[in-house]
């Protein structure tokens, strides 16, 4: 008998790289918190996640060609989904980023990815129980 991981892991491999790509826009705007005019971006988690589910489960759904190896990927791209940040106090220069804001969001979603990758940390120990017969 076979098993499949996509029923085993459910959504958290996907929540895992949403998570990924939110740290990496977070960081980002921290990043950029001197420059002047830089607007701070963020992930809509729900919708990204969802896009990700349903580009997962649609499985006649006609993919790109790339015809040149220089051609950008068009797969989990979450320009979708990337929402500017509403600022609280924006600054005389344009800029958007509230530090303390985004290092608590970037902190926020740090705790979120540790605990899915325990999650999928316990669910694969109890597959590999599974498989050993313990």
């Amino acid at each position: 008998m076979s098993i499949s991981f996509n029923n085993a892991l459910g959504i958290h491999e996907q929540a895992l790289n949403v998570r990924v790509k939110r740290a990496e826009v977070l960081a980002n705007n921290l990043a950029n918190a001197d420059t002047p005019g830089f607007k701070a971006r963020d992930l809509d988690f729900k919708a990204v996640l969802n896009s990700s589910l349903s580009q997962s489960s649609s499985s006649g759904a006609m993919a790109i060609a790339k015809t040149n190896s220089k051609h950008l990927s068009t797969q989990n791209e979450p320009s979708e989904a990337l929402l500017y940040r509403n600022p609280t106090q924006p600054a005389i220069d344009g800029n958007t980023v509230d530090t303390q804001q985004e290092t608590a969001a970037y902190m926020k979603n740090a705790m979120d990815y540790q605990a899915s990758f325990q999650f999928l940390n316990s669910k694969f120990k109890g597959l590999t129980s599974a498989i050993r017969g313990e």
